[in-house]
């Protein structure tokens, strides 16, 4: 004991201060590896600006994005108006002016490999552009008398595009061929694909069948019903109609998707809200990975994803579109987020 106590006396003063700022430091450190997780976590995602559009009742409803060029082009809903927002451009022009062609509404749009802009006419069919020069090269129109809505469309690998019909529970098919042989003219739109087995029956006035995306080998679609909260997967070969199992969650008031490898995300429009799926591999069933309800989404109607961020669309229907009455802020935007 002796010897231990004059061990003790001997360590320097110096050596009790450095064991001292060791103690400081690591308590320190462990402090800020807390507090920055905390920020992170606090922070979450983050809804901003992405671009302005022009016009006081734009009520903008698709988006598509050009591979090629990572140029936006958003449709309006209550015009037929499409607008063009350059990469990086903070602000998007008029690309097809209102009543182009005679369409009165832009709901879907989407950009395919060769350069041509589809863009839906809720009540008629569909158009389809060169984006080189505007030329319209061809016209998809549904033919029979039925009420439809066509809403949104999905184009696989091969070039088909596929459609949604949220008044009957239909998807329509368009082939590289069928546009090739259009070309110039007009052509019927005709369903491929008929999901009324599957999906719940609604009241006669309610929306079902809303977004579609296809899976990256184009075997495979996915839609959602918006008014029964499921999604559907669609076999491109044979037709067949699988619900898929969701866990945790439902897709209720389910507009656009948007799918990049097995994470599919989802704009909810009514609530304000985005949710981030994760897909099994085959597509039977999917995880809720992710939600964030936000005011500042002002009523999403779909999305894009854009580099390591979304694209959502600001519709702004609850306030004098078709959602409801009032006065939309202007100027109409789209929503850059961040961390979903």
């Amino acid at each position: 004991m002796e010897g231990l106590n004059r061990t003790r006396e001997a360590l320097p003063p110096v050596s009790r201060s450095i064991h001292r700022r060791t103690f400081l430091t690591a308590t320190t450190a462990a402090a800020l590896a807390v507090a920055a997780t905390g920020q992170a976590r606090a922070a979450g995602p983050r809804v901003s600006t992405a671009f302005t559009l022009p016009g006081e009742r734009a009520y903008p409803e698709g988006i598509a994005l050009d591979p090629r060029t990572g140029d936006a082009y958003v449709g309006s809903f209550t015009t037929g108006a499409v607008y063009r927002a350059a990469a990086g451009s903070r602000t998007a022009e008029v690309y097809l002016p209102a009543g182009t062609d005679g369409r009165t509404t832009a709901n879907g749009l989407k950009v395919d490999g060769r350069g041509r802009l589809w863009v839906i006419d809720s009540t008629t069919g569909i158009d389809v552009y060169d984006l080189r020069d505007r030329t319209l090269l061809a016209r998809f129109e549904v033919q029979d008398g039925e009420q439809r809505f066509l809403n949104d469309l999905t184009i696989t690998a091969d070039g088909t595009a596929y459609v949604t019909d949220s008044v009957r529970p239909l998807l329509y098919r368009v082939t590289p061929a069928e546009v090739s042989r259009a070309r110039g003219g007009r052509a019927p739109l005709t369903a491929r694909y008929d999901l009324s087995a599957a999906t719940p029956p609604q009241p006669g006035a309610a929306y079902t069948l809303n977004g579609i995306v296809a899976d990256p080998s184009g075997r495979l679609l996915f839609t959602v019903d918006m008014t029964g909260g499921g999604l559907y997967r669609v076999a491109v070969a044979d037709g067949s109609v699988r619900r898929v199992t969701l866990h945790g969650g439902d897709l209720a008031h389910g507009d656009g998707l948007e799918l990049t490898g097995r994470t599919l995300w989802a704009a909810h429009n009514a609530t304000n809200t985005l949710t981030r799926w994760h897909l099994s591999a085959d597509g039977t069933a999917a995880r809720l990975r992710r939600t964030l309800t936000d005011p500042a989404l002002q009523i999403p109607t779909t999305l894009a994803h854009h580099r390591n961020g979304l694209l959502v669309v600001r519709s702004q229907f609850d306030k004098g579109g078709p959602m409801g009455p009032g006065t939309p802020g202007t100027p109409f935007t789209v929503a850059r987020v961040t961390g979903l």
